[in-house]
């Protein structure tokens, strides 16, 4: 089942606004379980779950940037 644009925009504001720092806390929380390891593994890792945490959306945010592909295209000449 393929979300309409109109969905696929308010799930991805969703996703940025609550699930992100949500999946932040939670990174934050394990490495801080764990002895710290040298900074370049560490900037390795928060770089890898920095990009771990997008693939699964990647259909959500696909296209979010352009203009709705559903909607009638806009003609000058309706002022009216």
């Amino acid at each position: 089942m393929a979300l309409s644009y109109k969905t696929r925009r308010r799930l991805s504001l969703l996703i940025l606004l609550l699930g992100l720092p949500g999946y932040v806390v939670v990174a934050v929380t394990i490495m801080s379980t764990i002895d710290r390891p040298p900074l370049w593994l560490e900037l390795l890792i928060y770089i890898g779950l920095g990009i771990l945490w997008a693939l699964p959306f990647k259909a959500v945010f696909k296209g979010i940037g352009q203009s709705d592909p559903d909607a009638p295209p806009k003609r000058f000449d309706d002022d009216k």
